[in-house]
């Protein structure tokens, strides 16, 4: 297999849960349906995970991947005793938060459910939809030609932190496949976020040079003043500003926007001198919620003596995870816990 296509798009969201019955009703309600179930003692969850607790697990896979399935899984893991109850409703601009982004036909249904959710008490936090440009692309004339852009959604529960997003006036072909039967009419997790302090953009290289992926975006600037849907879901304030970097499955371009796949990992980098608190405690497995993101790989035994050397910690041997593949797990130098999964 050629290098590049040693790794590939972002596997799974894995979520700390207590009701598993209910989040896979949640899930299916976005298309997902459970492709595989399995469990570890507690024993063989301290040898991957690093946590002295019995799960069982339930892998969920979209219809849009068709028979590959090779980005954007769920993985709901039900913990004995859970270290924690994760991030829960704390804001979004945090070191250690993670969310999953997804695309769909109706952003404003989705924007409904928030609302009367909100209304019946539940714990969630909304950022309603906002106009934002994704791409540089010619704008017309307002009520003379179709916008072109993006409406971004941002919902907080306790055990979910999600994106939204429904495109108007472009495609892009491979970067997200919606499953027209879904009730929600949502696609695959297309892209996963995590939020990093580093000015010096040396925790990045993680990424490019130790798992090979393609970095496409390079510290793209957002600041208060400029920034549109950003500038509410990360509730920034006058003078504050961000960058994003975004890594890709290699297969994907790093020129041609309209090559791109989904699959994608969005890096969020604040600059030192904020106050951000760390939350990495709470989003790693363990504890409830988003907490653990996974790659699939060839040459698995390669990775795990890369990443031994690299400035990487806590990295395990290669043992059998709940599903029967054979993994390993490690957390990168941004303080993210990571596990990667023999193709």
């Amino acid at each position: 297999m050629p290098q590049e296509h040693l790794i590939q798009g972002l596997y799974e969201v894995c979520i700390g849960v207590t009701n598993l019955e209910q989040q896979v009703r949640y899930w299916g309600q976005f298309g997902y349906a459970v492709r595989a179930e399995g469990q570890l003692s507690a024993d063989q969850a301290q040898q991957l995970y690093g946590v002295n607790s019995a799960v069982r697990s339930h892998r969920l896979v979209h219809p849009s991947t068709g028979q590959s399935a090779d980005h954007g899984l769920i993985r709901l893991m039900v913990w004995d005793r859970p270290v924690n109850k994760g991030l829960g409703l704390l804001p979004m601009k945090v070191q250690g938060n993670r969310w999953a982004t997804t695309l769909t036909a109706d952003v404003m249904s989705l924007w409904n459910h928030a609302e009367v959710a909100a209304e019946a008490g539940e714990p969630i936090n909304i950022v309603p939809p906002k106009w934002t440009m994704i791409y540089p692309m010619p704008q017309g004339r307002p009520f003379f030609d179709s916008p072109v852009g993006v409406r971004e959604l941002c919902v907080t529960q306790p055990l979910t932190r999600q994106v939204l997003f429904q495109r108007f006036g472009y495609s892009v072909p491979n970067y997200g496949q919606i499953a027209p039967d879904s009730a929600l009419r949502a696609s695959q997790v297309t892209h996963m976020g995590m939020i990093v302090q580093d000015d010096s953009q040396e925790t990045l290289r993680f990424y490019d040079e130790v798992l090979d992926l393609l970095r496409v975006q390079d510290a793209l600037e957002s600041t208060y003043e400029t920034s549109t849907g950003g500038k509410y879901i990360f509730e920034m304030q006058p003078g504050e500003r961000f960058w994003v970097t975004a890594f890709d499955d290699p297969r994907s371009s790093a020129t041609d926007w309209q090559a791109a796949r989904s699959g994608r990992l969005y890096i969020v980098r604040f600059p030192e001198a904020l106050d951000l608190p760390s939350t990495h405690e709470k989003s790693r497995p363990g504890c409830l919620g988003m907490s653990l993101y996974t790659y699939r790989v060839s040459d698995l035994e390669g990775f795990c003596d890369r990443i031994h050397n690299s400035a990487a910690e806590r990295v395990t041997n290669i043992v059998t995870d709940e599903f029967g593949d054979r993994s390993f797990s490690f957390i990168a130098p941004d303080g993210y816990f990571w596990t990667l999964i023999e193709d």
